[in-house]
C-alpha cells in the first residue's frame, strides 16, 4: 500500500477523535456558560482532556501499533499480546494520570482530591477509566496497522505468483523449443540430394515454424487457425521420414472461427506421439483429432507403439507432468486431461474449456 494512504488511515482516525473531543469540549462550554469565569474553564477543560484523553491514547496507539501488532500479534502470541496491550495501556493511564495530578490540578473538570481512602479510589477510578481509553485506540491501531499488513501481503502475493508464473512458463517455452530442430533438420539434409525442389518447400515450412515459435508464441492466446497451422507443418516436415502417406490421421471438426487458445498446447502430446512411435509402415499409426465446440475445445492424440523394451524409444520429450504443470498455470480448473496407455497404444484427451 501506498505510503499516501497509510498516512490517510492514520491521519483520519486522530482527525475523527479529535473531532470527538471538539464536540465534548463544546457541551462543556455551554454548560459552563452561566458559571463565572466561562473561558477560563474552557482553558483548563482543554488541558485537562489533552492530558487525559490523548496521552494514555497516543502512547497506547503508537505501541500498539509499532510493537504490539508485529513483535506479538502478527507472530501469533495472543495471549502475550493482551498481556503487554492492557500493561502498555496502564503504564500509559498512568503517566498520563501524573501529569494531570501534579501540572493542571487546579480548575481540572475531575475531582482531584487524593487525601485519605477516597482520593485513592478516586485515583484508580481516573487511570482506570483512561486505561480503557488506552486499550480502545490501541484496538483501533491493531485493526488499522492489520489491514495494511493484510493489504501489502496480498499485493505482495499477487507480484510472486505473477512472477512464478513468467518463471515457470519462461522455462517450459525453453525446453518447447529445442525439441523440433534437431530431426527435422537432420532429415532435411538427407531429403537435399534426393529432391532439392522438396526440401526447399521443407526448408519454408521450417522457417515459417520457427518465426511462429519465435514471435507468435509469446502472447497468452493467439487464434485457434494459427496453432492448427502450425500443427499441419509439423505434421508435414515429421512425415518426411517416412513414404507411408497414411502414416498420420488428422481431422478438424466444428467451427474454429475466431476462437483462441493458449500457444503450443497441443504439440508436446503430438511431438511424443511422433518420437514414440516406432512402426512408420502402419496406417494411422498416429490419428490427432482436434473438435471444436461452443464452450469447448477438444484434442485427442493417439499413436501406436511396440510394447517390447528393445522397440522403445528413449523419453526425450516433454514430460507429461511438465505439460500438466503448464495446462494448470494457463487452463486452472478449465481443462480435463486423460491419458490412457495399452500394450500397443497410447492415447491423449485434452479438453479446454474456453467459452
Amino acid at each position: 500500500m501506498k505510503k499516501s494512504f497509510v498516512v490517510l488511515f492514520n491521519v483520519g482516525f486522530w482527525a475523527c477523535y479529535f473531532i470527538l473531543i471538539v464536540i465534548m469540549l463544546s457541551v462543556y462550554y455551554r454548560s459552563s456558560l452561566h458559571l463565572a469565569n466561562p473561558d477560563a474553564r474552557i482553558i483548563n477543560a482543554i488541558k485537562t482532556l489533552l492530558l487525559f484523553a490523548f496521552v494514555p491514547s497516543v502512547i497506547s496507539y503508537f505501541f500498539y501499533y509499532f510493537v504490539l501488532f508485529p513483535k506479538y500479534l502478527q507472530q501469533k502470541k495472543f495471549l502475550l499480546s493482551v498481556i503487554f496491550g492492557i500493561l502498555i495501556s496502564a503504564l500509559a493511564a498512568t503517566a498520563g494520570y501524573i501529569l494531570l495530578r501534579y501540572f493542571i490540578e487546579s480548575g481540572s473538570i475531575i475531582d482531584m482530591d487524593s487525601s485519605g481512602q477516597n482520593g485513592r479510589s478516586t485515583a484508580i477510578r481516573v487511570i482506570m477509566f483512561m486505561t480503557f481509553i488506552g486499550v480502545v485506540c490501541g484496538m483501533v491501531a491493531l485493526v488499522i496497522k492489520g489491514f495494511i499488513t493484510w493489504f501489502n501481503e496480498i499485493k505482495l502475493k499477487e507480484a510472486l505468483k505473477e512472477k512464478t508464473y513468467e518463471m515457470e512458463m519462461a522455462l517450459i517455452k525453453s525446453q518447447l523449443d529445442p525439441h523440433l530442430l534437431f530431426n527435422t533438420i537432420n532429415n532435411i539434409d538427407a531429403l537435399i540430394l534426393k529432391d532439392a525442389v522438396a526440401a526447399s518447400d521443407y526448408l519454408n515450412k521450417l522457417s515459417d515454424i520457427m518465426r511462429f515459435m519465435l514471435y507468435e508464441t509469446k502472447p497468452d492466446q493467439i487464434l485457434l487457425s494459427k496453432e492448427i497451422e502450425y500443427i499441419e507443418k509439423y505434421i508435414e516436415l515429421q512425415k518426411i521420414r517416412t513414404a507411408n502417406q497414411d502414416y498420420v490421421h488428422f481431422t478438424i471438426t466444428g467451427n474454429v472461427g475466431s476462437k483462441k487458445i493458449a500457444p503450443m498446447v497441443f504439440i508436446p502430446f503430438i511431438e511424443n506421439a511422433f518420437k514414440h512411435t516406432n512402426n512408420k509402415k502402419l496406417e494411422n499409426a498416429i490419428s490427432i483429432d482436434i473438435c471444436v465446440k461452443a464452450q469447448k475445445i477438444q484434442f485427442r492424440c493417439e499413436n501406436k507403439f511396440d510394447s517390447k523394451p528393445s522397440a522403445r524409444q528413449p523419453d526425450s520429450g516433454l514430460g507429461n507432468e511438465l505439460i500438466q504443470k503448464r495446462l494448470n498455470l494457463i487452463y486452472p480448473e478449465k481443462h480435463t486431461l486423460e491419458v490412457k496407455k495399452t500394450d500397443e497404444l497410447y492415447s491423449v484427451n485434452l479438453t479446454i474449456i474456453n467459452g
